[in-house]
């Protein structure tokens, strides 16, 4: 086990993980405050936005980047101050920093070259839509970004779609309406649904309805600001044929399923998966050819 030194042993700086407001500037802690007014440097996703955080509070403190394109050559440069014995405070445009944004490379350096690293808490989006969703809070999983191609996020909505908890991920305004439009198709219109966006800003709003009903009001609606979007957890006590579960992929389900297609699809649908969306769900747990198993499905002769 590796032991983080105390401050009094230390030889090097520290590298704090500095959670900012996600809309309201207001949620942002003394505690917050006094390390980016105290620390040598700030490592900033985007520094002309942690600039406008730091106005406001009235911090004048040299800023550097750190983003998802320049980690490989920045991360180890840091890591070379921190030994120097430099402190650093890391902070993303939002919320806590490495959550679904560049910085955890950073940290796990930092960790593997022995540099104490102290996190400085605050609000979190996700956290924060969770628990005014009325959904079931506990246990829940977090999942970040769903892919952007259809084929991809289907799959992965496949895969979650089963899980017991509440799902969380977040969504770009731009991209909303096609991934309601593929929760519908994999998960079925009457899986319960959050919508939550511009959380504590002035234009807070929490949408609760089913899948289908999300779906339309983003079909229908300008949709605006960065989104949490909730799922009600899988009612189904165990995962239907074919499905990955909790350990990775059940032995029985995918013999039964190579047993039977048919029977696998079928239950996939009755689940509510689209028909094609359960072929295609089958065909990659099993290994078969999509084109076989829509042929056995639909009883196709050659």
């Amino acid at each position: 086990m590796q032991s983080q030194k105390s401050f009094a042993q230390q030889n090097t700086g520290t590298l704090y993980l500095v959670g900012t407001p996600i809309g309201n500037l207001q949620d942002m802690s003394n505690r917050a405050i006094q390390v980016l007014t105290d620390v040598d440097l700030i490592a900033a996703e985007d520094t002309r936005h942690t600039q406008l955080l730091l106005n406001f509070f009235e911090i004048k403190n040299e800023k550097t980047s750190l983003h998802e394109h320049n980690w490989q050559e920045k991360a180890p440069e840091l890591v070379n101050k921190l030994l120097a014995g430099t402190n650093i405070a890391q902070v993303s445009d939002a919320g806590l920093p490495s959550i679904s944004d560049p910085g955890k490379e950073l940290v796990a350096q930092a960790i593997e070259a022995g540099i104490p690293v102290v996190p400085v808490p605050g609000a979190s989006a996700g956290i924060t839509a969770l628990i005014a969703s009325g959904l079931v809070p506990q246990p829940f999983y977090f999942h970040g970004f769903l892919p952007r191609k259809k084929q991809e996020q289907q799959e992965e909505l496949a895969t979650l779609g089963w899980r017991p908890e509440t799902i969380i991920f977040y969504e770009a305004p731009h991209r909303l309406k096609k991934t309601l439009e593929n929760v519908v198709e994999v998960l079925g219109a009457d899986r319960r649904v959050v919508l939550a966006r511009e959380l504590t800003k002035r234009y807070e709003e929490f949408l609760r309805g089913t899948a289908q009903e999300a779906f339309e009001w983003a079909d229908q609606e300008e949709v605006r600001g960065e989104f949490v979007v909730l799922i009600e957890g899988s009612k189904d006590k165990q995962a239907p044929m074919g499905m990955p579960v909790a350990n990775g992929q059940s032995q029985d389900d995918i013999q039964a399923a190579e047993e039977d297609p048919k029977a696998a699809v079928q239950k996939l649908v009755d689940g509510g998966m689209k028909p094609n969306t359960a072929i295609k769900q089958v065909a990659k747990a099993t290994g078969m050819a999509r084109q076989e198993v829509y042929k056995i499905y639909h009883q196709i002769e050659e």
